[in-house]
């Protein structure tokens, strides 16, 4: 176990993130929520020749002392949805002065929110955004497993064009609707990220 973590915490870039697992109570006859923790490293899409693994944490809870422990000595970029706990991590400094650890937000958890609000009915921004959303993923789709600079010289071709206009479409709309509903929410969500999600442009 502790080789294998040795190697996914040594890569440059990791996908972070955590689940809730019941977890017994001795004694007590009932269980409570636990966290596992799974950090991976799988530099494939990206032309990577390292093996790809992941390592599994366990906590009793989902406080953010357990991340900042999991990840004490990595350095590199972390691709993890926005969870407040992974915050700290992003403001440790280097040797270098500059971040430690390097936020790249999850365009899933954006693609989610937005996919919940289409799916409990009528709701044409959330379906223009999965669309646009979708164009960004089909770029990403004819890209992977190419070299980091055939990648990174389509993103900016094409990918950053998209981005950049849907982020101008999101803002335009949010100021059309009411800031209460459930669509605001999935705008806001994106919107408050959005320079860690454009991480994956450079």
């Amino acid at each position: 176990i502790a080789a294998l973590r040795r190697h996914v915490l040594s890569g440059a870039r990791l996908h972070g993130d955590d689940t809730p697992v019941p977890v017994l109570e001795p004694g007590k006859g009932k269980t409570k929520t636990g966290r596992l923790w799974a950090y991976v490293r799988d530099g494939r899409p990206a032309a990577d020749t390292a093996p790809p693994a992941v390592a599994h944490f366990y906590s009793p809870d989902r406080k953010g002392e357990h991340p900042r422990e999991h990840l004490k000595d990595f350095r590199g970029v972390l691709h993890a949805d926005g969870y407040a706990g992974f915050r700290e991590l992003y403001e440790r400094k280097g040797d270098d002065g500059g971040p430690a650890i390097v936020e790249a937000a999850c365009m899933a958890h954006v693609r989610r929110k937005f996919f919940d609000v289409a799916s409990a009915g009528s709701a044409p921004i959330a379906e223009e955004a999965l669309r646009r959303i979708g164009e960004l993923y089909d770029i990403e789709r004819e890209i992977r497993g190419s070299p980091p600079e055939v990648r990174r010289q389509t993103r900016l071709d094409k990918s950053q064009p998209l981005f950049q206009a849907l982020r101008t479409w999101l803002e335009a709309r949010l100021a059309e609707i009411s800031g209460k509903s459930a669509t605001a929410e999935a705008i806001r969500y994106a919107l408050n990220r959005w320079q860690a999600l454009s991480r994956f442009l450079d």
